[in-house]
C-alpha cells in the first residue's frame, strides 16, 4: 500500500479530529513505523518505545483538532508529538529501573558491622587530607572528574585548557594522591 501524500495525510488527520476511526487507522498504518523509529532512537529500548508509541496515538486521537495543516506538515506534527513523549519518558527513566540494573537485587541482606563505618570515615578523612594537598584547580578537577563524572572535554572547556593538559593534570594528581595515601 503506497504511503499517502502530505496533503492526503493532512486530510486524514483532519478527519481524525472529527473522530473518524477509519482515518485514524490509516494514519496509524502510514506513520507508525516512522514514529516508532523516532522513539527508539531516543529510548534505545523497543519494548518501552512500543508503549510510548501507543501513548502517542492516544494523544493524536485526543489532539487531532490542534493540527493546523498550514502551519506544519502532518508528519512533522506527528513526529514532534512522538519525540516529545519519548523525551518525557527518557527524563523520567533517568532513575535506573530494576530491569536496567539486575545486580541491584544481589545486595547482601546482612547489615554492615558498626565498626566498618568508622574505618570508612577514617579512610575518607585521609582522602580529603590528601586532596587538600593538591593545588586548588587540580583538586577541583579531580573532584569534578571522579566524583561528579565530568568528561575531560567539559573540564577542558571549564578551565580553558586542551584535553591532553587536563588528562596530564588528572594523571599527576592521582599519582600524588596515591603517594599521599601510601598505596
Amino acid at each position: 500500500m503506497p504511503l499517502p501524500s502530505p496533503q492526503q495525510l493532512s486530510e486524514l488527520v483532519v478527519r481524525v479530529a472529527h473522530r473518524d476511526r477509519a482515518a485514524f487507522a490509516e494514519v496509524y498504518r502510514a506513520t507508525s513505523a516512522k514514529l516508532l523509529g523516532v522513539i527508539i532512537r531516543i529510548l534505545h529500548r523497543r519494548d518501552i518505545a512500543e508503549e510510548v508509541l501507543q501513548e502517542v496515538y492516544v494523544t493524536v486521537w485526543e489532539r487531532a483538532a490542534d493540527f493546523e495543516p498550514g502551519r506544519a506538515s502532518p508528519i512533522t506534527w506527528l513526529s514532534t508529538i512522538a519525540r516529545n513523549r519519548a523525551l518525557d519518558v527518557a527524563r523520567r527513566r533517568q532513575m535506573a529501573s530494576i530491569e536496567d540494573t539486575p545486580g541491584a537485587l544481589d545486595t547482601p541482606a546482612d547489615e554492615p558491622h558498626p565498626l566498618d563505618g568508622i574505618e570508612l570515615s577514617e579512610d575518607l578523612a585521609r582522602l580529603w587530607r590528601c586532596l587538600d594537598g593538591l593545588e586548588t584547580d587540580r583538586r577541583e578537577i579531580v573532584i569534578l572528574a571522579y566524583m561528579k563524572g565530568e568528561s575531560r572535554e567539559a573540564l577542558g572547556q571549564r578551565y580553558g585548557r586542551p584535553v591532553p593538559t587536563i588528562k596530564t593534570w588528572l594523571h599527576r594528581s592521582l599519582k600524588q594522591l596515591r603517594e599521599c595515601l601510601g598505596t
